[in-house]
């Protein structure tokens, strides 16, 4: 007689695609397999994390929304003995293609996350769910549940083809060529598991656009993007490749002015077997698309991705799609009818300004759930599946804002709908303003979070909430984006306003900071990115936005977006908007600036003390570096100022001086000759992997390896920004290098402060 978890197992399977049923078994067979000590890590980490299966940062307490209680719960749940894999609960990561999700799959989601998870689902900058302290041994199950209803996890992340995203109001825009919607699922389940994707040295993101000049998908930061067009009636797409953020973010490239709708996944499929076989495997930092574009040049990587073309066999999915393609995405729940009459609320009105955007369909509106941090509980995400039941159907999506839309809402339902939303908790105003700030975890759950981008981006959401009736308008439409570190997952490159976390050494303590990006273009599909003009500390950058956004009300002129005004006044006058909250107080004046957001503890404490109070005692490297950080901002006042060439050198120069700096703490006579620094620091700090750290590992160092080994032969646009950027990084790199030596240096008796004293 079989056990109940086994009649259970095939009660689902009997729900699921059977090839999604097979490769779940193959993973938990594997898991058992590990938790024996029969399968290397490496291997099973791949396995893994080819099924949206991360390890994350756990450091109990450091979760800052009220979440660390539901945390320490777990340390009370019985563990499998040596079937435990992880000291700590894991994250799961959930593919929703193009954001589409059903009631009923969304009931599956809040009882996974009340049942495995800590009650939250946690909506990411790709439409997909998380769901954060996952035991392991759990995934399998879970993943059934998911499958039975038509959710995988699979790719969604790995070396593969991740979640594909798109505009959440395809179907319904007013100004969108078509519904891309369907090309998105077609290409979702085309390229899943397909055995071309299956050897890509690192992650490739793509993205659907029915506009050329909202933000919509964003294809201009993605690994490939498809933007709606027609021509001569028939229907295709512009196609775009080696987009991407990152620490160092490219435009995409342009690799098709019009691609007919039955070509394009043919298309991807060349493309990505070209990718497959000519990117980067070793060297994960240059693995990306975005570098193997730059490298060969768009018209040969095109030249490429047409040949590759002729050699595809014939494959019936490659146009089968197009036989049964839906129209209209989901049926509506009631019928249309236009916002009565009459007296209503204040409190709804300010939500109807921001949340409600009228479709194309008259009488019908899409809803936008803003959810503060992305963050919603298992209980309100069945009060929002019962709420979508009665009033939209199974239109429901996410968004890449870590929002929730309804869509073909009545608009003589609205007034209800609020009071339903109101009541579970779902009514926040301000979807899409100022106050809707954008985060990734940081350092809540995230292994490579520096600083608490959560953490800031609620305070500033509360900040800003608290003022938001009297904001200007000009300052209600700014975009805010914070990431916990360089990699911009909180997309901090395309916002009028972004920061990412680093961090300073001052008085011998580690203190919390971000750089701040400004000048970045949110529209025309990520149509530009902002770049770097100072790092602030973390507790002073809510007086820091305050200070830009008066700013710019203040000169900018009639309808003046925050782009172009930062264009006129330069990022040498926007310096100066931030550098009066650039200074850090000593410890024993301003404790609060030693911790960062929503964290009680001190960030972290060196070995060395504070200074004396006739004034702080500075390392020679805290000197030095500031030299290296001028040149870095004024590469990018030369590459404003159309100096490609000048910026790019003057890039360098700053990573040039950043290394002087630090090879100075140890070997004082290093002189200013480029040969000489190169050598000293590749000898004293990059060989022997001083200048690594646990996550990028001696990626910016190659930075100014590289650089130094192959001057360029021409300087475009292009190529300045990336070198600013892979400056910028470098210095960052730096300081870290410089906060991880204090101690070493301390140990053999020459404190890092004394260095100065040896001139």
């Amino acid at each position: 007689m079989s056990s109940p978890p086994l009649r259970w197992k095939q009660q689902l399977a009997g729900q699921m695609d059977p090839g999604w049923a097979s490769e779940i078994d193959d993973f938990e067979s594997q898991l058992q397999l590990r938790s024996q000590g029969k399968l290397d890590e490496k291997v099973f980490a791949e396995t893994r994390l080819r099924r949206g299966v991360y390890g994350q940062r756990y450091d109990n307490g450091q979760r800052h929304d009220g979440i660390a209680e539901a945390t320490l719960a777990f340390a009370d749940r019985p563990t499998k003995g040596s079937e435990t894999l992880w000291d700590a609960p894991g994250m799961q990561r959930i593919k929703i293609p193009g954001g589409g999700v059903t009631p009923e799959q969304l009931e599956v989601l809040a009882d996974c996350a009340e049942e495995y998870s800590d009650g939250i689902l946690h909506v990411t900058t790709r439409q997909d769910f998380q769901l954060h302290y996952i035991h392991i041994e759990d995934t399998p199950d879970m993943m059934r549940r998911l499958a039975a209803v038509g959710i995988t996890t699979r790719e969604a992340c790995g070396n593969s083809v991740r979640n594909v995203t798109a505009c959440p109001r395809a179907g319904v825009c007013k100004t969108e060529t078509f519904d891309v919607s369907p090309y998105a699922r077609a290409l979702m389940e085309f390229m899943l598991g397909h055995p071309d994707v299956q050897d890509f040295g690192r992650k490739f993101k793509p993205a659907f656009s029915g506009c050329e000049h909202e933000a919509c998908g964003l294809i201009q930061l993605h690994d490939a993007g498809w933007l709606a067009r027609e021509k001569d009636g028939k229907r295709g797409f512009k196609v775009v490749v080696g987009g991407g953020l990152g620490p160092v973010p490219h435009q995409a490239k342009l690799l098709s002015e019009f691609t007919p709708e039955e070509e394009f996944l043919k298309e991807m499929q060349a493309v990505a077997r070209v990718f497959a076989r000519l990117g980067e495997k070793k060297n994960r930092g240059r693995a990306r698309i975005k570098f193997l574009v730059a490298k060969l040049g768009i018209e040969e990587f095109r030249r490429l991705v047409e040949a590759e073309k002729k050699t595809i066999p014939h494959d019936p999915r490659h146009t089968a799609f197009l036989d049964d393609m839906p129209r209209t995405q989901g049926e509506p729940a009631r019928l249309p009818a236009p916002l009565p009459p009459g007296e209503h609320s204040d409190a709804f009105k300010t939500w109807y300004a921001t949340n409600i955007y009228h479709q194309r369909q008259s009488g019908y509106s899409l809803v936008t759930i803003a959810l503060p941090l992305g963050d919603m509980t298992s209980n309100q995400t069945r009060a929002l599946v019962d709420i979508a039941r009665t009033y939209s159907g199974d239109n429901i999506r996410t968004t890449v804002e870590q929002n929730m839309v309804l869509r073909f809402v009545s608009s003589e339902d609205l007034p209800a709908l609020y009071e339903a939303l109101d009541a579970a908790g779902l009514a926040s105003p301000g979807a899409g303003s100022i106050i809707d700030v954008t985060s990734c975890p940081g350092t809540d759950t995230c292994k490579l979070g520096i600083a608490s981008s959560r953490g800031l981006a609620g305070e500033l959401r509360n900040r800003l909430g608290a003022k938001s009736a009297s904001l200007p308008q000009a300052i209600k439409d700014l975009k805010i984006k914070v990431s916990g570190c360089f990699n911009s997952c909180g997309q901090h490159h395309v916002a009028d306003i972004g920061f990412y976390g680093n961090s300073r050494k001052i008085d011998g303590r580690t203190v919390p900071h971000f750089q701040v990006i400004l000048g970045g273009q949110w529209t025309e599909n990520a149509g530009s990115y902002g770049l770097a003009v100072g790092s602030v500390p973390s507790k002073a950058i809510p007086e820091a936005v305050e200070a830009l956004t008066e700013g710019y009300v203040q000169g900018r002129e009639p309808n003046e977006s925050f782009q172009s005004w930062m264009a006129r006044i330069g990022k040498r006058n926007a310096r100066e908007i931030i550098k009066p909250f650039m200074k850090v107080p000593a410890y024993v004046d301003g404790p609060d600036f030693y911790s960062d957001w929503s964290d009680v503890r001190e960030f972290t404490i060196g070995d060395l003390g504070v200074g004396e109070c006739a004034g702080e005692v500075v390392s020679l490297f805290g000197i030095e570096v500031v030299k290296a950080e001028s040149q870095a901002f004024d590469a990018q006042i030369t590459l404003d100022e159309g100096d490609a060439e000048g910026a790019e050198d003057g890039a360098y120069s700053a990573m040039l001086s950043a290394a002087r700096a630090l090879v100075r703490i140890e070997y004082i006579d290093v002189t200013e000759d480029a040969d000489d620094i190169v050598q000293q620091f590749k000898t004293r700090f990059f060989e022997n992997e001083r200048f690594f750290d646990r996550f990028a590992k001696g990626k910016f160092g190659r930075y100014l390896l590289d650089r130094h080994a192959n001057p360029p032969a021409r300087v475009d646009t292009d190529l300045a920004k990336q070198r600013i950027e892979e400056a910028q990084l470098f210095i960052e790199a730096s300081h870290a290098c410089e906060a991880r030596l204090a101690p070493e240096v301390a140990v053999a008796g020459q404190p890092a402060q004394e260095s100065l004293a040896t001139q």
